[in-house]
């Protein structure tokens, strides 16, 4: 009796560690199960994150046969990994290029202001030459035309010196309260003088209520100045020249309002391969130009925070757009820096 007490005692031990490990083995089984549920879930998170900064994975991975299994996850694990590191990889590279072009830009431009400055000295006593030299001719002397466009001449070259020192020594904004309205008239004052024989009409399109906003008021009128007269420079012979500005509310929960304004003209339009390379220093499609003006003008902007932006059509028409976020005059000025 003893004894079959003891065996019964054993089996029920025996059921007790069976039970035990079965369920062991069924709860290790669920965590599998469930591990490789959550792998696939990040990795379905991993994929769409991939395909918010890497557009092209999604066609890339098109051809693959799907995965089911862990040693396919592990697989495709490994290989985003690897795409991933050569991605960063490429970045590293694009980025220690841009750093090596911008010192050698910075370069250039400490070089370029250099010269600048020695030009402008002995200019300025060709200048004053010209003007003694004048003084001594008739006013129907046939040699006075001549010393004329010496003068027009030495005037260009000391605008493209200017330009030079200003593109290579720029100003940060210095901000303050700038009145839309206010920079617009003045533009349009001096823009008007410059019409020559072309028949221009000027049509501004802003709303009589438009509140003040922090930003540098000379900067702007210079960048508005100049896309007025470039608009100017494209009418042949009449045509019509809009501005308009307009508040713009955020367009995410992050992001600020901004304050647009635009510069339409009536020309022949700039060509589709013009078009792209217009904001680059030195590019130029005008006699006399510099292709200075519009590179100033986006690196100005550009020191507001915002963006200036072209658009065109043959025989129509071109339009600039400057795009900067709207301080309100009562907020607090950080200043914003731009390589």
């Amino acid at each position: 009796m003893v004894v079959y007490e003891s065996y019964q005692e054993g089996l029920t031990i025996r059921h007790a560690l069976v039970i035990a490990l079965l369920a062991a083995l069924s709860a290790a089984t669920g965590m599998l199960i469930f591990q490789e549920r959550r792998s696939w879930a990040l990795l379905r998170d991993l994929r769409s994150a991939i395909s918010k900064i890497a557009p092209n994975y999604a066609r890339l991975t098109a051809g693959n046969d799907p995965l089911t299994s862990t040693e396919g996850l592990q697989k495709e694990i490994r290989t985003l990994t690897e795409r991933w590191m050569e991605f960063c990889l490429h970045c590293q590279r694009v980025h220690d290029a841009e750093m090596v072009h911008a010192e050698h830009l910075a370069t250039i431009g400490e070089l370029a202001a250099g010269l600048a400055h020695e030009i402008r000295n002995p200019l300025a006593g060709i200048a004053g030459a010209i003007e003694i030299i004048t003084k001594d001719f008739p006013q129907e002397h046939p040699d006075r035309e001549v010393l004329e466009d010496l003068r027009q001449e030495v005037r260009r070259i000391e605008k493209t010196l200017n330009d030079l020192l200003v593109y290579a020594r720029p100003k940060p904004p210095q901000f303050g309260r700038a009145d839309i309205k206010e920079i617009i008239a003045r533009t349009l004052q001096l823009a008007r003088q410059q019409t020559g024989a072309r028949q221009v009409d000027f049509s501004i399109q802003i709303a009589p209520s438009f509140p003040p906003f922090l930003a540098d008021s000379e900067q702007l009128h210079q960048v508005l100045l100049n896309l007025v007269l470039n608009g100017i420079q494209a009418i042949e012979k009449e045509g019509r020249i809009v501005i308009e500005a307009a508040l713009r509310s955020a367009d995410g929960p992050n992001r600020p309002a901004t304050v647009e304004i635009s510069v339409t003209d009536t020309g022949p339009g700039i060509p589709p391969e013009h078009l792209e390379r217009i904001f680059r220093p030195f590019y130029t499609t005008k006699r006399g130009g510099t292709g200075l003006g519009l590179s100033l003008c986006r690196r100005i902007i550009a020191a507001h925070g915002g963006t200036l932006s072209a658009e065109s059509e043959l025989k129509k028409g071109s339009r600039f757009t400057i795009r900067i976020p709207l301080r309100e005059v009562a907020e607090e000025v950080k200043p914003v820096y731009v390589q």
